[in-house]
């Protein structure tokens, strides 16, 4: 498996959608290049195989919801595959997590599922709060950025 050398977001009934894959999701630029492309949701899907790495995951991931004033969306695959190499144990919780203002859970947490457990999980995402919260928000982040003082490019 290899990695890509583009960026993508997807512009669908549910609104702009980019996808980071796990590590992915570790980076702050990719989200930020998300981001200079207007998204909206950014969909996360992982497999950790231990709480500490799923973590990791589920804490870049919050902070890419508040860096980039967007809905993110974390995944992960649980239970055991013990005749799958490499997969046999996993760990997970997945979750949709919102920037951290006014018009958003105060924990900036949409809703998760229970962890290590398989379940489906809904969420509102109101698109018109993210757009409500990037031009009026308590903390105006995409706003106030100072692209002065770098440059974002993509290929």
């Amino acid at each position: 498996i290899e990695g890509g050398n583009q960026f993508e977001v997807f512009e669908t009934d549910a609104g702009r959608v980019a996808i980071m894959i796990c590590y992915d999701i570790e980076f702050p630029e990719l989200g930020r290049i998300a981001a200079s492309q207007e998204v909206d949701i950014i969909m996360v899907p992982f497999w950790t195989d231990t709480k500490n790495g799923y973590l990791r995951v589920r804490q870049c991931a919050q902070a890419r919801a508040i860096e980039n004033e967007c809905y993110v969306v974390v995944t992960g695959s649980v239970g055991n595959l013990p005749k799958v190499e490499n997969l046999d144990v996993q760990y997970a919780q997945s979750a949709v997590f919102s920037p951290s203002d006014f018009a958003f859970p105060h924990d900036a947490v949409m809703a998760e599922t229970t962890p290590n457990t398989e379940m489906i999980m809904f969420s509102d995402m109101d698109l018109e709060k993210l757009k409500l919260v990037r031009n009026e928000g308590s903390v105006t982040n995409l706003k106030d950025r100072r692209v002065d003082m770098y440059e974002l490019k993509t290929r």
